[in-house]
């Protein structure tokens, strides 16, 4: 193929899959985040947090994560993803270094400690690795792939609280909370930068075998392959986009911050279902991840989309619905339904790099998936607050004690962004005269 750097003859094997692993890997550490509730349950008593002040850290740190990727997004596309990645995981080691350290030796701003160093320093590492991962894997690969790359690359965020919850749970009770968090801090800080060194993208002019050839232009106007961050935000796709994805994440994100709490009182068999309820969690948020992205590639995006914003509706009426049906309410059963909200909401890590690189193009995709990806931190800040607000009793005392009210509001949000998949379509601004359609780029024309 003319102009395309090929492949190895001599393994034969895309070195794509070496980055996509790699990905995953520094996905797995980054992952730490969706184990806050774990981490919550451990706080002494002594250091005086109520439900909503365990709350802060973790909604700072999803909050801080998305702002952090459209910067970290722009500096993948001009500096590569080595580099931001390594600064990723510098910053996560150190931040959660910080707050252990404050949490040993000054107890009583414990909170301020966790709220820096986990929710700014550790959510901005999560947000530079993150950024760094994703992209230079799918450039890899055609675009009939484009799902199932992005999915197995996103699946390490997911499953990542599958070893991370019951370590952490173990290293509390065992030692200390500040000596958990010690630990993960300085494992996380060692395997993310080394992991860092093997995200290599493909060389310019790189065209994925299997790549469609674009079709002949007749000279009139074309639609526009690729677009600046700026061009993407003029689209009325993105604020739809944008919308879409801040539901489906807020809801799952709102139900992991507080996946300990929902096993509180439980067992399964002889053991306390809360740990368990986190690791079923993030089984199913992994698993949906990688299932997503295979059904976008075989069925379609927006039906794909659709499928799993409305089988998480019907998840959060059931978690509504478990303290007054008593089978619904059995560890068993919660634990099921944890692991389905899970991969509901890992569908969304799939599906919308899928639908950024089909609409915008590659060539800009990092900080245009940052910009999208803003969506995540907003809606899983502002619901995971509500739940908790609404449990303290600080808004709507009648609901004081419960999440049902926050799980209303997010199927309702949830069945919104499913009808909305079938309104979005192919932003139609169209290339001049002047502005000549661009050569393919590797993985160009992106996946249903």
């Amino acid at each position: 193929m003319s102009g395309a750097a090929a492949i190895p003859e001599t393994t034969g094997v895309n070195p794509g899959w070496r980055v996509t692993f790699a990905g995953l890997g520094i996905n797995l550490a980054l992952g730490v985040l969706y184990t806050w509730s774990v981490i919550a349950a451990g706080v002494p008593e002594a250091w005086h947090w109520d439900q909503s002040s365990k709350a802060w850290p973790y909604s700072i740190a999803c909050l801080v994560f998305c702002l952090v990727m459209v910067p970290a997004g722009r500096m993948q596309d001009k500096m590569g993803p080595r580099l931001v990645a390594t600064i990723g995981g510098i910053l996560v080691g150190l931040g959660l270094i910080m707050a252990s350290l404050t949490g040993l030796y000054m107890p009583q701003y414990s909170l301020a400690g966790f709220i820096i160093g986990f929710g700014f320093l550790a959510g901005a590492g999560i947000g530079f690795g993150y950024a760094s991962a994703t992209p230079p894997a799918v450039k890899w690969f055609p675009p009939n792939k484009t799902g199932l790359v992005a999915g197995l690359v996103v699946s390490g965020f997911g499953l990542a609280s599958v070893y991370a919850a019951p370590l952490a749970k173990w290293l509390t009770e065992t030692y200390s909370l500040t000596t958990m968090v010690m630990v993960f801090g300085i494992g996380f800080l060692f395997v993310v930068v080394i992991l860092a060194q093997l995200l290599t993208p493909p060389p310019d002019g790189y065209v994925a075998p299997g790549t469609p050839p674009k079709p002949a232009t007749t000279g009139g106007p074309t639609r526009k392959d690729e677009f600046t961050p700026l061009e993407m935000l003029r689209t009325w796709q993105f604020w739809a986009l944008w919308f879409m994805y801040a539901c489906g994440a807020g809801a799952g994100l709102m139900v992991i911050s507080v996946a300990q709490k929902l096993g509180a009182g439980k067992t399964i068999g002889a053991l306390e279902a809360g740990t368990i309820m986190v690791v079923t969690l993030a089984i199913g948020n992994g698993a949906g991840r990688i299932i997503a992205g295979m059904m976008c590639d075989r069925f379609g995006r927006k039906m794909t989309m659709a499928i799993f914003f409305i089988a998480q509706a019907v998840m959060v009426m059931l978690l509504s619905l478990s303290g007054t049906v008593s089978v619904l309410g059995s560890g068993v059963m919660m634990a099921i339904i944890a692991a389905l909200v899970g991969a509901n909401y890992g569908s969304n890590l799939a599906l919308f790099p899928v639908a950024t690189k089909r609409y915008y193009g590659l060539k800009n995709f990092g900080m245009n998936y940052g910009l999208v990806f803003t969506a995540w931190g907003v809606g899983g800040f502002m619901l995971a607050k509500f739940a908790g607000w609404v449990y303290d009793g600080k808004i709507l005392e009648a609901w004081q004690g419960s999440f049902d009210f926050a799980y209303y509001t997010s199927a309702i949000l949830l069945v919104l962004a499913a009808i909305m998949t079938f309104i979005v379509s192919q932003p139609k601004t169209l290339t001049s005269a002047e502005e000549k359609p661009q050569p393919v780029s590797a993985g160009g024309g992106g996946a249903r």
